[in-house]
């Protein structure tokens, strides 16, 4: 044995406090821990969620702008948004917007789905369409738009804490 150098072969003995103390810190870590996970699961469902609406607002304009009836879409777009139930949780507006003369003006709207959520483009068929300076259609044109509104409810106890970041209600628009 050199000098200096000190072996223990009795293993450390237990404080009284020490078993505690370790509880303790398990309880505050654990919890730290569980909150950080169910936060990520309720931003990811939120996330996943809006790229599923973005993606079904995409298809629909595009079915609508290649000549599917409106109807036809907005049923097309409820039956392909599984694992979303639209039909009882969203909404699909499907609308043509028509620029007669320099007058934008809705030529034709349906919705389907079980949420209650009115247009943010306009309501009344003939009366003016509000859109984006980008994408207004040129003279004597039509603009195919979807609108995709989905009812978010988190799924874990921290979500329910978190709804003032997460939005109970998703949106997403698409022009064609």
């Amino acid at each position: 044995m050199r000098s200096g150098y000190r072996y223990d072969l009795e293993p450390r003995k237990m404080r009284a406090g020490d078993s505690g103390q370790a509880l303790v810190e398990f309880a505050i870590s654990a919890t730290m821990m569980l909150t950080l996970v169910f936060g990520i699961i309720d931003f990811s469902r939120a996330i996943y969620i809006e790229e599923l609406i973005t993606n079904l607002a995409g298809e629909g304009s595009s079915m609508a702008s290649r000549g599917t009836s409106l109807p036809n879409t907005a049923a097309a777009v409820v039956a392909a948004a599984a694992p979303l139930d639209l039909s009882t949780n969203g909404r699909v507006i499907v609308s043509s917007v028509f620029n007669n003369g320099g007058k934008i003006q809705l030529s034709g709207q349906v919705s389907q789905g079980g949420l209650g959520a009115a247009s943010l483009i306009g309501g009344v068929i003939g009366g003016p369409a509000t859109l984006p300076v980008t994408v207004v259609p040129q003279l004597n044109q039509t603009v195919y738009v979807t609108e995709v509104y989905y009812k978010y409810k988190s799924i874990t106890p921290i979500g329910n804490l978190l709804a003032t970041i997460l939005p109970s209600q998703l949106y997403d628009v698409a022009y064609y």
